[in-house]
């Protein structure tokens, strides 16, 4: 497949949404259904990071029970009700109970890390063994709730935050259409971009970019197969980390690939996306994978985080991604210029020409790998089909509910796939591993780089159920997303009130690194904007 439209089938994985009726962009005013857009800003919480709500629960200012308190009613109030951005598809009945408990804790002078009393959304395919369901946004999965935590949920309760709900995401994570439309689900429907309502918030992990811009909650998890977490993060205007595969692990999470498939934490700013990634990391037996990261786990990212972190650095920037929209083009030219005031040498550098022939290879091994990861996780969970082809037959019985705007492909073609001794699948594999890897590792050792950097996306789309998603470019994140190294996107700018990120991607376990660089250059630009709900384009 050429890479837009493998994008359309694979990269963006995960998305959910309530039915609500669907519209082309408009060329109305940018205005809200009020006629004028939205504010946001008298929400005492709006913009607040981890480090001002600890301080305000050390002075006594605030509780985790009266913080909880105010992401619950605005949630009702914006993502419910007022623009209806659709971001929460389920909210924790035990929020309030978890809060008041960590503030008794509080009391007897115990705090668990940075995270404690601070609320955190999840996305909809990673297991709380709770009263809340894990369902990928599926119809055929609803009523499933897990029968214990996903190994990062339980280090996140360990550390003391509050699970104040589930997002909504693109159905299987968008491993289901070729002509699917990012941030749908058949459980959930679509969520919505909150700069402009009638644009596409990405996906897969469309509900957790959405709420965490929204200031719904001061930050999110997602999950990324190859671009999950990178795509809602650009497009939503905030920092989203896809960190080494391996660092966290993925047991308790519905899987599409065991290559490429992991956690993240999405966040307004990096210091709270580092904070988050520390709670979160951690050996699991039953994640095989992440005993490579022994040895490697940072108890505290934020240690890492340097306003001088540029100085002496060597970043690459891909030469291809440097002439596209002449907006993006304009931002990344003063990100450049950014870099280089704090001290960095910025190169040129081609990685992205040796791997244009990777796309239908990786596609190859996520079908096959999502066949065999799905049918291992549901022969075990409590839900009511228990393969991949308990779920075709219930979306074919079920068309009307679970599939009124595009269908099942991907699924149908997974389930045709053999068993992962395949020579197809072997074949394959390997292929796209020693591509990415090898590319990756030549450019950045042989230019002696930090990181290598790019747009992450163009502007976002028109939400469109019809024709599906179409991409503008770019999609800097793929190479490491293949390869299983790290990636952090954060906020460069605008482009027509629409946010647009900044990659930076390194070799494995150099999050420490990748966090540095990301940080000198977030203090050197501010870039974030909040969303002002705008129905539409000027």
């Amino acid at each position: 497949m050429k890479r837009r439209k493998f994008i359309q089938a694979s990269t963006m994985a995960g998305l959910s949404f309530t039915t609500l009726g669907f519209h082309a962009c408009t060329k109305k005013s940018p205005s809200t259904e009020t006629g004028k857009p939205a504010d946001n800003s008298t929400f005492a919480l709006n913009e607040v990071s981890i480090d001002e709500l600890q301080q305000k629960m050390q002075s006594g200012e605030y509780t985790s029970r009266s913080i909880t308190e105010m992401y619950l009613n605005q949630i009702e109030a914006i993502d419910k009700h007022g623009p209806g951005l659709n971001s929460v598809i389920e909210l924790n009945p035990d929020a309030i109970a978890i809060a008041d408990s960590l503030d008794r804790e509080r009391k007897q002078g115990k705090i668990r890390s940075a995270m404690h009393g601070i609320p955190v959304l999840i996305k909809d395919n990673i297991d709380t063994g709770d009263k809340m369901m894990t369902t990928a946004g599926a119809l055929a999965m609803e009523g499933h709730r897990a029968s214990k935590d996903a190994f990062i949920i339980k280090q996140l309760r360990n550390a003391g935050a509050v699970v104040l709900g589930k997002t909504n995401l693109s159905e299987w994570a968008n491993f289901r259409s070729t002509r699917s439309t990012s941030g749908w689900s058949s459980r959930g429907g679509q969520t919505k971009n909150p700069y402009i309502l009638d644009r596409n918030p990405c996906g897969s992990s469309s509900g957790s970019g959405v709420a965490v811009a929204a200031n719904l909650s001061v930050v999110a998890i997602g999950t990324e197969t190859n671009g999950s977490i990178a795509c809602p993060s650009s497009i939503n205007g905030i920092v989203g980390i896809k960190p080494t595969v391996g660092l966290l692990s993925r047991s308790g999470i519905i899987p599409i690939s065991i290559t490429q498939d992991t956690a993240g934490p999405m966040a307004r700013n990096v210091k709270d996306a580092a904070i988050l990634l520390s709670a979160l990391t951690g050996v699991d037996e039953e994640d095989p994978i992440t005993k490579e990261s022994a040895g490697k786990i940072q108890s505290d990212y934020t240690r890492f985080l340097d306003i001088n972190g540029l100085q002496g650095k060597r970043i690459g920037v891909e030469k291809s991604m440097m002439k596209g929209h002449e907006g993006v083009d304009r931002l990344l030219r003063e990100a450049i210029d950014a870099m280089k005031l704090k001290g960095a040498t910025v190169i040129e550098v081609d990685l992205l020409s040796s791997l244009n022939d990777i796309d239908a290879s990786e596609f190859s091994v996520l079908q096959f790998e999502f066949k065999d990861g799905l049918n291992r996780y549901l022969s075990t969970a409590n839900a009511r089909v228990k393969t991949l082809k308990d779920v075709i037959a219930f979306n074919k019985e079920n068309e009307a509910r679970a599939m009124p705007y595009f269908k099942q492909e991907i699924l149908e073609s997974s389930e045709a796939k053999g068993g992962l001794e395949s020579a197809e699948y072997q074949e394959a594999l390997k292929k796209i591993l020693t591509s990415t890897r090898s590319a990756l590792t030549r450019v950045i050792k042989e230019n002696e780089l930090m990181a290598i950097c790019a747009p992450t996306n163009g502007p976002s789309w028109c939400t469109d159920p019809v024709n599906g998603d179409f991409f503008t470019g770019y999609g800097a994140y793929g190479s490491a997303a293949i390869a299983g190294y790290p990636h952090i996107t954060i906020p460069m700018g605008m482009v027509f009130e629409l946010p647009i990120g900044l990659s930076f991607l390194g070799l494995p376990y150099t999050e420490p690194e990748l966090l540095r660089i990301a940080y000198a250059y977030e203090q050197a630009s501010m870039k974030r904007v909040a969303p002002t709900f705008r129905k539409s384009a000027s």
